[in-house]
């Protein structure tokens, strides 16, 4: 698997200089020959498997290889590139040496695995430029279509690894070369798209417009990526900690890693960097400069109002349902059923929806309150979703408090015991309101039930996408598509489901409904002095409220017991069907020692007598019935367990392995290890034997 280029003829020192009319026409005959190449059928050049054109101004001899081509028209250091050259060959190795079935010429490498690797290493990179909207610079066909083919069917291109490694070795000298840019992985994907764009050029004799020559990287020259590149970055990274002050600073105050490389995350990041790197833009801007970039995804503002942020959802679902549960448990009746009889009982509990608006409201201003840091004049679009958040939320606290007093306005015009029809029209008009309003929370709803539509909505990078998902998030290009399985949703939407049952059962039945009846004694006692200042003249509503002050506290925090309860019990669940410490001292170990060789034996069966006996339903039926025999230690448990049966060699290998790894953890001492191994098969004893320590009686004494 040598990586050594070919004699390159013309090298510097074969001959004269030719001056730039000279080169120019060379390269016009050069382009000329690999088109007459292409029609016949043969290689395209570099890119095919040609000779590749020498580095300019370096002397080159037969000894350099691929890596030495690239450090030498990139000007990456010498030192990078022996080191990536011997991590290169590792991994080609690593790659090669897992081939199934492996090849006929194990020296030969295969261009299957060149192709993996540079897939794997690029993977990032591929991803991040559908992401971007951008067409990758990696001009490699994956798959070649049969057109392709059946033009060029003497063609090698495809068994030719030299453009794939040239690609792999790119990014790998960028990678070893980046030191503290490798936290910015976006970054380093951001200049392998451009170096890459120049080593396309290079290879498909592309011609400098402005000087007639060869093209040639616009990044070039000794250590010309250390000094061009990485210390521009790095002297920014480095500027912004200092300006941390070891972490003492405002998180507005200055940017981390993930700031930096969230920049990364726009389109617009090609025309404000270019390249090379325009020094002068605010990316490179030190603190305390105006013009910098600030913060771009995320910004922490300290405050006690975080609290109710950072658990918006469980604060709205507690006070929505302490103010439904408070309107139902008011008519008086035991079961809340038998206080929805009539309409006049059910409308109020529409006013939930009036106090959901009104949290969104408050949602969305801390929001904004919390998170104007972001905006600048790079992304006025944040500011724009904040304005029009809160904008959006106050209407709809405006609309439901309108359509709500239109129904009791025309439902007190009545004046009758039945609701007339324009009454029942205004209420539909509330609930269809209320139905487009819920509309958002339900699409979440089925994206959570059913998330492999939702990995496949945030993976998608179809603009329209974009438009619909503007307003609930900030496009990210890390952490998509990792949502759980279905299994996982349900087990933790019936657990939730079990627990918010059992808080709001006890909070309505124990809390609530139990402060009715007081609350209205309040209300109707008349003449009381009080000691204290009355806030509300001619009513008790003050003594009501103090009434229901350490309820509704208990009734907002005793939710964290009764999470600690259900999840107390749901671990011990889980830990049940895990056989979490099953065997709990030296008489369960004794008691289900003698099985454990049948059960190494059924689980480590060889791949071929597993595929020869256990093919059909029937032999999958009697290993789930020997399955459970041998866990619950079910049948006949003191059964002999001779050598012929379960190889007991084998058992007795493996155990003393285990036991072997305990001691090189210094889990147990020597002497532990001594009673517990399984001694050496002598004397052709046909019954597989028991450690010391399960033979000796004091053991098995309590």
């Amino acid at each position: 698997m040598s990586l050594r280029q070919r004699p390159v003829p013309g090298a510097a020192g074969n001959g004269p200089r030719r001056g730039p009319a000279a080169a120019a026409a060379a390269a016009q005959r050069r382009r000329r020959r690999r088109r007459r190449r292409r029609r016949a059928g043969g290689h395209g050049g570099a890119a095919d498997g040609g000779d590749l054109r020498t580095p300019p101004f370096v002397p080159w001899h037969e000894g350099l290889d691929l890596l030495d081509w690239l450090g030498a028209f990139f000007g990456f250091q010498r030192d990078n590139v022996r080191n990536q050259r011997e991590h290169l060959v590792l991994l080609l190795a690593n790659a090669q040496m897992r081939l199934q079935p492996p090849p006929d010429n194990i020296e030969a490498l295969d261009p299957a695995v060149v192709r993996r690797l540079r897939k794997k290493l690029l993977h990032n990179y591929t991803s991040w430029c559908a992401f971007l909207g951008r067409k990758p610079n990696v001009w490699v066909s994956d798959s070649p279509s049969p057109a392709s083919l059946l033009r060029r069917p003497s063609s090698s291109s495809s068994a030719d690894p030299r453009r794939d490694l040239l690609y792999i070795s790119l990014y790998l000298l960028i990678w070893g070369e980046a030191a503290n840019l490798r936290f910015v992985p976006e970054c380093l994907a951001y200049i392998f798209h451009h170096m890459a764009m120049d080593l396309n050029r290079i290879l498909e004799g592309y011609t400098d417009d402005a000087t007639g020559r060869p093209a040639l990287p616009a990044i070039s020259g000794e250590n010309a990526f250390l000094a061009r590149v990485v210390v521009p970055v790095y002297k920014t990274i480095s500027a912004e900690v200092a300006a941390s002050r070891n972490g003492t600073a405002p998180h507005t105050a200055w940017r981390n890693y993930d700031d930096v490389n969230e920049y990364f995350w726009s389109r617009h990041v090609f025309d404000r960097l270019r390249w090379p790197l325009d020094l002068s833009r605010g990316f490179f801007a030190a603190p305390p400069s105006r013009n910098r970039v600030g913060k771009t995804g995320f910004v922490e503002q300290r405050s006690f109002w975080n609290v109710y942020r950072s658990f918006d959802r469980l604060w709205v679902m507690l006070l929505l349902f302490l103010q439904a549960a408070a309107i139902v448990a008011w008519q008086g009746h035991v079961w809340p059923w038998r206080n929805l009889r009539t309409r006049d009982d059910q409308v109020p509990v529409l006013t939930v929806f009036i106090t959901w608006a009104a949290l969104r409201l408050l949602q969305a201003m801390l929001d904004a309150g919390t998170q104007y840091s972001l905006v600048s004049r790079e992304n006025r679009w944040l500011a724009l979703r904040m304005a029009l958040k809160i904008l959006v939320a106050a209407g709809w606290t405006v609309a439901f408090s309108v359509l709500y007093a239109r129904v009791w306005d025309q439902r007190h015009r009545d004046r009758g015991p039945r609701w007339s029809r324009a009454a029942d029209q205004r209420l539909l008009n509330f609930l269809e309101a209320a139905a487009v309003f819920v509309l958002p929370e339900v699409l979440a709803l089925v994206l959570f039930l059913v998330p492999w539509l939702r990995n496949f909505l945030e993976k998608t990078n179809w603009r329209i996408l974009y438009v619909l998902t503007w307003w609930f998030q900030t496009r990210t290009f890390v952490g998509r598509g990792l949502r759980e399985g279905l299994v996982d949703n349900v087990k933790y939407s019936l657990f939730w489901a079990v627990l918010l049952a059992a808080k709001f059962s006890f909070s309505y039945f124990l809390q609530i409904q139990p402060m009715v009846a007081p609350t209205k004694a309040i209300y109707n006692i008349r003449r009381v002095n009080y000691q204290w200042h009355e806030f509300f003249a001619h009513a008790n509503r003050f003594a009501a409220v103090v009434l229901w002050i350490p309820v509704v506290l208990i009734y907002l925090m005793d939710i964290q017991i009764w999470y600690a309860i259900f999840s107390s019990l749901t671990g011990a669940l889980v830990g049940l069907f895990s056989h979490l410490g099953e065997i709990r001292n030296v008489q369960q170990l004794r008691l289900r020692f003698q099985f454990f060789a049948s059960a190494m034996q059924f689980n480590l069966m060889p791949e071929e007598q597993l595929f020869k006996d256990r093919g059909t339903l029937r032999s999958k039926f009697k290993d789930a019935i020997l399955r459970l025999k041998l866990r619950y230690g079910l049948g006949r448990p003191y059964k002999k367990i001779e050598l012929n049966q379960v190889e007991a060699r084998r058992f007795a290998l493996i155990w003393n392995e285990i036991i072997a790894s305990f001691r090189e953890e210094d889990i147990i001492s020597d002497r532990e290890v001594e009673l517990l191994e399984l001694p050496p098969d002598l004397w052709n004893i046909r019954v597989v034997r028991w450690p010391c320590l399960l033979l000796s009686t004091s053991s098995c004494s309590p």
